[in-house]
């Protein structure tokens, strides 16, 4: 057995190590390759995944697994080869030409996305957008085998969790944020925006000091702009990315500390688990907890943003905000806004529920890209009470769909409802966490995040992570109750 299993996590660590590979040709079209070489890069990235496809569905995996089964095995390597046998059944389900179709195109499509947006012109990307759809609902159609198509992308992200499961819990917090978000609309509060230049350079520097502060390893990172902030790798090469707006510093400092949020999370992985498939995320909802759990629970808390605030006036001077309270309130206003990755703490999962809702109607067929940016505009006016003003602050602003992640976005609100599980737990086990943040100082919360949830990496499933680390099974209650009494106390409803 043990010369078997080595075998098997031989030729695993080698896929693994390709699949790094493609990452960074994703991280180099997003941050440095040159706009012609786009079609070039998508041969490049078919070309990959050919030979990726080819790795996972070799048949001698299916001979290791079968010789393996029944053999007394450690906890770590059960895990593994829940992981390996989970891939090879998806894989083996989808057909080579298909796969490296679905990457040729999404690489190209990622390209025409960008201009379209920049040009405001969603006709210019709808055609490439139904090429990606067509090839996404038939990896779906094979991968589901006659089941629910939309269950069967959602399972790439978030392992055991299903539309109708997501109905539930999410429609459960929608109806908590409608009713907070009304309370606050009825207040008398009013908080103004900043009015002031944020000198782009400044920006960069502090947001490599707040990754400092998150405790990100340069030793196995950077730092990059991009259009849409992202992070990639993992293990010792984890790299993340932001943007810069000089009327909106805060869209670089919390995009910067909610990549590093998803980079920690790999940083802090077991260095034992390299390569195999326990040493990365064990999903896109656990991931995505921990860059939200970063980015609210500890970086709007009012006792960083004192912090922050001072750290801003020794950069920027006087920029028009007198105080740490004034600071915080406007890190955390409630207001009209187009953007999810701009919105507030109480909105942004109405966001991320209308995009749930559209592309469940995309995947199924109950809506055409044609339809698309009426069904969009129509949605968000109901949603959010007034229109799309253009298509970059509508249909156009996320990269997803262009890359074909659909059953991606519902793990952003699972994130939120994980980690508002998580920062009960952490702030029970971390009394002196306030006092801990007004000092700048994170090290007890995420080497707590880190104790408990982050170093398993894949060992655990999604939900059982979780509930281990938190002692409590999954409820949208922990995350409204953390709203409640946050913006209850800031807007006195």
């Amino acid at each position: 057995m043990p010369d078997i299993y080595q075998s098997l996590m031989v030729h695993v660590r080698q896929t693994t190590a390709l699949e790094q590979v493609a990452g960074l040709l994703g991280w180099d079209q997003e941050t440095m390759m040159p706009r012609g070489a786009a079609a070039q890069r998508g041969e490049w990235s078919g070309a990959m995944e050919s030979t990726l496809h080819s790795r996972r569905t070799d048949p001698k995996i299916a001979d290791w697994l079968a010789s393996l089964e029944g053999s007394n095995l450690s906890e770590e390597q059960a895990a593994n080869l829940r992981h390996i046998r989970r891939s090879y059944d998806r894989n083996t389900k989808v057909p080579a030409d298909l796969a490296t179709e679905i990457a040729r195109t999404t690489s190209v499509s990622q390209g025409v996305w960008a201009e379209a947006r920049a040009a405001d012109d969603f006709a210019a990307f709808a055609p490439t957008l139904k090429n990606v759809l067509t090839l996404r609902r038939q990896e779906a159609a094979a991968l589901s085998e006659g089941g629910d198509l939309y269950d069967a992308l959602l399972n790439d992200y978030e392992p055991g969790m299903t539309g109708a499961k997501l109905d539930a819990l999410l429609g459960s917090l929608r109806d908590g944020l409608v009713d907070l978000r009304g309370r606050i609309g009825g207040s008398d509060v009013q908080i103004p925006a900043l009015d002031f230049d944020f000198d782009d350079s400044l920006q960069m520097k502090l947001a490599h000091k707040l990754a400092d502060v998150f405790g990100y390893d340069w030793s196995k990172g950077r730092l990059d702009k991009a259009v849409h902030p992202f992070s990639s790798g993992s293990g010792n090469d984890t790299r993340i990315t932001t943007r810069v707006d000089v009327r909106n510093p805060f869209n670089c400092i919390y995009s910067t500390i909610h990549e590093t949020g998803h980079s920690s999370y790999e940083q802090g992985i077991r260095q034992g688990y390299l390569l195999s498939p326990l040493g990365q995320g064990v999903s896109m909802g656990v991931h995505e907890s921990q860059s939200r759990i970063y980015e609210n629970q500890l970086g709007r808390s009012e006792a960083f943003c004192g912090w922050l605030y001072g750290q801003m006036r020794d950069l920027f001077g006087d920029f028009g905000v007198g105080s740490e309270r004034a600071f915080y309130q406007i890190a955390n206003a409630v207001g009209p806004g187009y953007i999810r990755t701009e919105a507030d703490e109480v909105q942004y999962n109405l966001h991320v529920l209308m995009r749930f809702k559209l592309e469940r109607a995309l995947i199924s067929g109950d809506l055409e890209v044609d339809d698309l940016e009426g069904a969009w505009n129509d949605q968000f006016k109901a949603d959010f009470g007034y229109a799309v003003d253009k298509p970059s602050n509508g249909v156009l602003q996320d990269v997803h769909w262009s890359v074909g992640l659909f059953g991606y976005f519902p793990t952003y609100s699972l994130g939120n409802i994980y980690a508002g599980a998580l920062y009960d737990k952490l702030r029970a086990d971390v009394p002196s966490l306030d006092a801990d943040l007004s000092r700048g100082d994170t090290a007890p919360a995420i080497g707590w995040l880190c104790q408990n949830l982050q170093q398993y990496g894949g060992l655990y499933e999604p939900s059982e992570v979780v509930e281990r680390a938190t002692g409590q099974a999954i409820s949208e209650q922990p995350l409204l109750g953390y709203l409640n009494r946050k913006f209850g106390a800031i807007y006195g409803v």
